[in-house]
């Protein structure tokens, strides 16, 4: 008898595989084309899930289908043109989360054996979760563990994978057991990761930047007033790795960026103040997004191109965007570290 079949299964007993432990990362999704009505599956998706958004519907839905989704889709994808993956026609995040996957896979393989299914992800888009955990499950996987790819937890992002992946199990008649990756926002081998990028990236320039800045995605101020607990919880990534790198506070700050809608976003803002550093002095400036595992639009696009040209016009003369921690092997031996910790009970650790 083995793991995945049944004792003396009668025979007209279903074809059920058991007895494998799946691992699932999520990232937040992309569109599957740059074009309007691939853009708008993908916006609307993701602009009418109420964690994002948590107006009354009855206020918020006319203003996004009559509105905001015959128009954003046009500006959303000449935005995605400028860092499509040609090569492969899908979206940098699509790919690089791959990569992740493939890596995280191979890493697991060589500990575990076949005991452990990899795959990913997206909460908006393809591959959806629900699709994910049925093909897991339909592997044997009888236990998931669920990594949503964000260090600090945010309604927004890791609450909303997360009911997600609920969601796909209340229309299961057998639910696989399931664990989900709390906020990693203060694992020692995150904040090691991103000190060792940092550190990387300076060493490759000729001068050290007047300043590091620490770009994290917005989120509207009522929802820290609300209990959420993101904007601490960058605070702490960015003084633990302040403290890492054993900088003073005057070489390192924390900004917020991605502001949608007329409501008031944690501040500063991210492109408001570099525009500040500038006309203060700072006329190198060095940038990197903890907050995002991989890159994405916000990051190649919004970073890359709008954040720099608001320094550049303020005064500012050099502009270095530290990458996202990506598939580099650091990120990779924090993810293993993780998941060989939260399996604990379903596997031994090596």
């Amino acid at each position: 008898m083995t793991k995945n079949t049944p004792a003396q299964p009668p025979a007209d007993h279903p074809n059920v595989q058991f007895g494998k432990i799946g691992v699932i990362i999520s990232n937040l999704g992309t569109p599957d084309a740059t074009d309007y009505w691939p853009m708008r599956r993908y916006l609307n998706e993701f602009l009418s899930d109420q964690r994002v958004i948590d107006y009354p519907r009855w206020k918020w839905q006319p203003l996004l289908q009559l509105i905001i989704l015959t128009k954003r889709p046009f500006s959303s994808g000449t935005a995605y043109k400028t860092i499509w993956n040609e090569g492969r026609n899908e979206s940098p995040l699509l790919t690089t989360t791959r990569d992740q996957c493939d890596a995280l896979r191979d890493r697991l393989t060589a500990l575990h054996g076949d005991q452990i299914e990899v795959d990913f992800c997206m909460r908006y888009g393809n591959p959806a979760t629900s699709h994910v955990i049925e093909k897991m499950r339909s592997k044997g996987c009888d236990r998931i563990l669920f990594f949503p790819l964000y260090p600090q937890y945010a309604a927004a992002t890791t609450a909303t994978a997360n009911d997600e992946t609920f969601r796909t199990l209340m229309k299961l008649n057998w639910q696989p057991a399931i664990r989900t990756v709390p906020a990693y926002f203060d694992d020692p081998m995150y904040i090691q990761a991103l000190a060792n990028s940092v550190e990387t990236a300076y060493r490759a320039l000729k001068t050290k930047p007047d300043i590091l800045v620490t770009s994290y995605h917005g989120m509207p101020k009522r929802y820290l007033a609300e209990g959420d607990p993101y904007h601490c919880q960058c605070l702490k990534t960015t003084r633990l790795l302040r403290e890492k790198l054993g900088w003073l506070e005057s070489d390192i700050s924390v900004t917020f960026q991605s502001q949608f809608g007329p409501e008031e976003w944690l501040q500063p803002y991210t492109v408001e103040e570099v525009a500040r550093l500038a006309k203060v002095g700072k006329k190198h400036l060095a940038i990197m997004a903890p907050a995002f595992s991989t890159d994405c639009l916000e990051t190649l696009e919004e970073i890359k191109e709008e954040i720099k040209d608001s320094f550049i016009a303020a005064g500012g003369e050099e502009f270095t965007y530290i990458p996202c921690l990506n598939d580099t092997v650091d990120h990779i031996d924090m993810m293993v570290e993780i998941v060989q910790n939260e399996l604990m009970g379903w596997i031994p650790k090596l």
